[in-house]
This record gives C-alpha cells, structure tokens and sequence, in this order.
C-alpha cells in the first residue's frame, strides 16, 4: 500500500469533538478499492473519503465515500467535511482552489460552494445531486420493531413510514415526541428482517431516519439515524438523511412555491451535537433545489504508513 496522508475533521459543528466525525484522504491515487475500504473500517467512522483527479477537467475533484463496509453513492456530511478540508489548501491537483467546488460521485455531480469567516473556511454548502424519490411504504410495526419502540410512538397522522432519497434511500418516521425519540435503540435482529422485506428499497442495510418537529416551529427538527447493518449504530449527523426528510416535508405543503428553511439537530443523545441547515426551494408544485449548509473543526491530520 503507497503511503497517503489523511485529515480528520467534525462536521455540523463548531465544537470540536461533536458532530459527525470524518475522515479524508486528500490524495488517493494508487491505492485500489480494497485498500480504500480497508482504510475506511479502520477508521470505523460511518464515512471516510477518497479523493481523486476529476474525469472531467472542468469539474474539481472525483470523491469516493466509503462506510466501514462498502462504498455508497452521496452523502451530505463527507461532501461538507471534504469540501472543507480541500477548500483550505492552496491548491487542487494542480489547480488553485476555487470558492466553488464540482465533485464527481457515483449519485452524479455535487456542487458545492465554500463557507468563509474572516477570510477563512469554516464549512461549505453542497446541492442534492438527485431530485427526490419516493419508495415503498414501510409499517409502524417494523420500524418500532427496529427502534425497539411503541408502534404507537410512530406518529402517522401526516404521513406513514416511506422510504425517501436525494441520492441515498432511507426509511423516514415521524414520531410522536421527544421521549420516544430518546427511547429509542436499534434492534439488530429487528433491522435483518426489515432489510429483507425491504430489499429493494434499502439494499442491505435498511437505514431508518427518526424525527420529531417542535411544536412552536414545525421546520425546527430533532433527529436520528439507525444502520447497524452497515456498522452505524447510530450517526450523529446524516446530511443525505436530512434532505431527503426536508424534500419530502416540503412536496407535501400545499404551496406549489416556497423557499423554506429547516434546521435539524441531530446527535443530541449520543453526546455529539450536530446542526445541518437546509434550504429547500419548491415549483411548480415540484422541489426543484436542496441545499444542505454545514460548519466543520479540524481535528487530526497524519500519514498511513505504505
């Protein structure tokens, strides 16, 4: 394995040792798939990224994002963590790096534009890179199953359980308030029936997005993430989660025209803080643009030994 520096960073956060860990590999020419996924369950966080010369000259980067066990399509929070550590370099193979970033994923183009504070990168604000998609309905039943919950802690009154994705399919619950949410714990067991059930929606792992909308302001959102399948117990910010639920909520508003703001905080019971702001424009009766914003700390940088 050629040797290749790595930086560690928080995301949707300004405090460093909160919000979604990430780690990234500014340069990943050389190393091949496995070890990319090798690396990535070292570190063990629910992504690491790899980022490579782009195919397509006029974009920024090629950037690959791994979980501990396999590579997936789009992700919010590698996309704000990676566009901010390579937002802080003087240059990008070769090229002087721009305010407004271009990556190459699996899912299609994300475009990203920095974040500044007193002249420096403080985060970055990356665009779904897939309209919304609405999948199978799922049933209170599994998903308390998987939460090891009530059924009657599912709130159905708005909507069911379904699946939804800007570029990444989870399952999307509402619940009744904030004690379920906190109650909540993932049911191993519970998750291989529901991936098996659901296989064509969720692929193998079955990721389950639970929230709560407060009662003074329904755009101000807690929420929380499930995949152990993929070895994410829990996640303390999930970007694609966000908004593919911001999507959705958005498309059922009466309004065919709206520009709405959403804030979700999200690992709040698992000590590690995150805030992802969401910009959701509608038209037409359509959500034709999805915005997600985040802060992020650096935190470590180092060598992986050849």
């Amino acid at each position: 394995m050629p040797t290749a520096d790595f930086v560690t960073v928080d995301v949707f956060t300004i405090e460093r040792f909160a919000g979604n860990p990430l780690a990234v590999i500014p340069d990943a020419r050389g190393l091949t798939d496995r070890q990319m996924q090798e690396i990535a369950a070292e570190f063990g966080y629910a992504e690491s990224t790899f980022v490579l010369p782009p195919e397509n000259v006029e974009n920024s980067a090629r950037v690959r994002i791994f979980t501990p066990t396999m590579e997936i399509p789009f992700a919010g929070h590698p996309n704000v963590g990676t566009a901010f550590v390579l937002g802080r370099q003087a240059e990008l193979f070769g090229k002087p790096a721009d305010e407004k970033l271009r990556f190459e994923e699996t899912a299609g183009l994300v475009e990203i534009e920095l974040l500044r504070e007193a002249g420096e990168v403080t985060g970055a604000t990356i665009r779904a890179p897939r309209p919304l998609e609405i999948g199978d309905d799922v049933t209170p039943e599994l998903i308390a199953s998987c939460a090891t919950i009530m059924p009657a802690d599912i709130r159905t009154a708005d909507h069911g359980p379904v699946f939804a994705s800007v570029g990444l399919a989870f399952a999307i619950a509402e619940l009744e308030n904030l004690d379920a949410l906190a109650r909540a714990r993932p049911n191993i067991t519970a998750f291989h029936e529901a991936a098996a059930i659901h296989k064509s929606a969720a692929g193998t792992d079955f990721p389950i997005f639970l929230y709560v909308r407060s009662a003074e302001n329904p755009w101000a959102i807690r929420a929380r993430m499930f995949a152990p399948l993929d070895a994410i117990m829990e996640d303390p910010a999930t970007g694609s989660a966000s908004a593919a639920l911001s999507a959705f909520l958005v498309t059922r508003t009466p309004d065919e025209d709206a520009q709405v703001q959403i804030t979700i905080e999200q690992g709040v019971e698992m000590g590690r803080r995150s805030v992802i702001e969401l910009d959701v424009v509608k038209a037409g009766g359509k959500v034709t643009d999805v915005r997600i914003t985040g802060r992020c700390v650096p935190v470590m940088h180092g060598r992986i030994d050849a």
